[in-house]
C-alpha cells in the first residue's frame, strides 16, 4: 500500500510538471523574463499584479501561482501583438486612403498620397484594359504594353488622383465630421499645398491624353477632349455653386459614368480609335452600376451628409429603402447588359458569363450589404466588386470579338 501511495504521489507531481512545462513552452520569450530569475522573478512579477494594502504596505491577496503568471503574461503578449497588427492596418488603411485610417503624423508623400485614394484608381485602370479589349485590335506586344500603362497611369493616379484631391479640398468640412482622419481635416497638409497638388495632377493628366493622341498617331486630339470633358465633370460633381453631390441621383450617377464609361472610351480609342454609338451607350448603360456603387460610397458620411443638407440618397430615402435601390440598380443594369450582349451582338457565351458573375453579387449583398450597409459597405464592396469588374472586362470581350467579326479578322 505504502509502495501505491508513493507511485500515484509520483504521477500526481509528474503531471503538474508537464503542465508547467506545456504552459512554459507556450509562452517561452515572456516566461523566461518572469521565471529566468527563480523565485525572487516570480515573487516580484507577482507584486506588479498585486495591489497592496493601503495600512500596512503588505498584499492584499496571496502570492500568484506560477502558472496564473505565465498565462497573465501570454495574455498581455497577445494583447500587444493585436495592438501591433492594428497599428499596421491603421497605417495601411491611410496609405490607401480607406475608412478607420491612422492620424499619426507621416512623410509628406505618404499624406499626399492618402489625399489621392489609390484604393479608387481600381476600377479605372480596369476599364481601360476593358476598353483595349473592346477595341479588338490590342496585340501582346512591348509599344501596346507601355500605351497601356501610360493610359492607365492617366486615368489612375492623374486624373483619379486629381478627383480625389479636389473632393477632399471642397469636402473639407463634412470630412472633419465623417472622417476627421483625412490630410486636410486633421491638419496633415494645408489647403494651399492640396490646391497646388490638384492642379499639378490636372495638368499631368491633359499631358498625357494628348502625348497618347500623338502616339496612336489620332488625327483629332479625342483622347484629350476626353480628358478635358472627364475632368470637367469631376470639378461640377465636387465644386459649388454647381456640386452635383448634393443632387442625389444626378452626382451619384456622374461620378459612377466617369468610373466605367471614360477609362473604357480611352482604352478602345486608343488602340481600335472605333468607339461607335452603340458601345458608348452600353457602357452608359454600365455606368448605372457604377451609380449604385457611388451610392454604396454614401451610407459612411449620412450623418455628415444629413447635418450639412447634403441630399444623398440614403439621406433623401432612409438607409432601408436606398440600400434595396444601391443592388436593384447594379444587379438589373447587369441583366440588361448581358441582354444586350446576346440579342445585340449574338455574342450568347459572353452572355451567359456575365449572368454568372452576377450570382455572387447577389450572395454578398444578401450576407452583408442587406443587413448593415452602414458597418460593411468596405466588406461588401472587396467581396462583390471584383464580381462586378470581371462582368465588364467580358463585355468589353464580347464587344472586342465581335468587332473582329465585322472586321473579317
Amino acid at each position: 500500500r505504502e509502495r501505491r501511495r508513493e507511485r500515484e504521489k509520483e504521477r500526481k507531481k509528474m503531471k503538474v510538471e508537464v503542465g508547467l512545462r506545456r504552459t512554459a513552452a507556450a509562452t517561452r520569450p515572456l516566461a523566461t523574463t518572469t521565471t529566468g530569475r527563480g523565485a525572487r522573478g516570480v515573487r516580484e512579477t507577482a507584486s506588479a499584479v498585486l495591489p497592496l494594502s493601503p495600512r500596512r504596505g503588505k498584499r492584499s491577496a496571496p502570492l500568484l501561482s506560477r502558472r496564473t503568471i505565465l498565462l497573465k503574461a501570454a495574455k498581455d503578449e497577445d494583447q500587444q501583438q493585436q495592438q501591433e497588427k492594428e497599428d499596421k492596418s491603421g497605417n495601411i488603411k491611410q496609405l490607401l486612403g480607406m475608412k478607420d485610417a491612422s492620424v499619426e503624423k507621416e512623410d509628406k508623400w505618404k499624406v499626399r498620397l492618402q489625399l489621392m485614394k489609390p484604393v479608387t484608381w481600381v476600377p479605372l485602370i480596369w476599364g481601360v484594359a476593358c476598353g483595349a479589349a473592346a477595341s479588338g485590335a490590342y496585340t501582346w506586344n512591348i509599344e501596346n504594353i507601355a500605351k497601356a500603362l501610360l493610359c492607365m497611369t492617366m486615368s489612375g493616379p492623374l486624373l483619379t488622383g486629381y478627383t480625389q484631391v479636389i473632393n477632399d479640398y471642397y469636402d473639407r468640412e463634412i470630412d472633419a465630421i465623417n472622417e476627421p482622419y483625412r490630410p486636410i481635416p486633421s491638419g496633415l497638409i494645408s489647403e494651399t499645398e492640396a490646391v497646388i497638388q490638384f492642379v499639378l495632377l490636372l495638368a499631368g493628366g491633359l499631358g498625357v491624353a494628348y502625348v497618347l493622341d500623338l502616339w496612336a498617331g489620332h488625327d483629332q486630339p479625342v483622347i484629350f477632349y476626353e480628358a478635358i470633358f472627364g475632368s470637367f465633370i469631376s470639378y461640377i460633381y465636387s465644386a459649388p455653386p454647381l456640386k452635383l453631390k448634393q443632387e442625389g441621383w444626378v452626382g451619384s450617377y456622374a461620378l459612377g459614368a466617369s468610373y466605367i464609361a471614360l477609362p473604357w472610351w480611352a482604352g478602345q480609342l486608343l488602340f481600335g480609335n472605333n468607339l461607335t454609338w452603340d458601345v458608348a451607350l452600353l457602357t452608359v448603360l454600365y455606368s448605372l452600376a457604377g451609380l449604385g456603387i457611388a451610392i454604396v460610397n454614401d451610407f459612411k458620411s449620412i450623418e455628415g451628409d444629413r447635418e450639412l443638407g447634403l441630399k444623398s440618397l440614403p439621406v433623401e430615402f432612409g438607409i432601408d429603402t436606398a440600400k434595396w435601390i444601391t443592388v436593384g440598380t447594379i444587379d438589373l443594369t447587369q441583366l440588361a447588359v448581358a441582354a444586350y450582349v446576346y440579342q445585340g451582338l449574338g455574342e450568347r457565351w459572353y452572355s451567359i458569363a456575365i449572368q454568372l458573375l452576377l450570382i455572387p453579387q447577389v450572395f454578398f449583398q444578401f450576407k452583408y450589404f442587406i443587413p448593415d450597409p452602414v458597418k460593411n459597405d468596405v466588406k461588401y464592396q472587396g467581396a462583390a466588386q471584383p464580381f462586378l469588374v470581371l462582368g465588364i472586362l467580358m463585355t468589353g470581350l464580347a464587344v472586342g470579338h465581335h468587332n473582329q467579326i465585322l472586321a473579317g479578322l
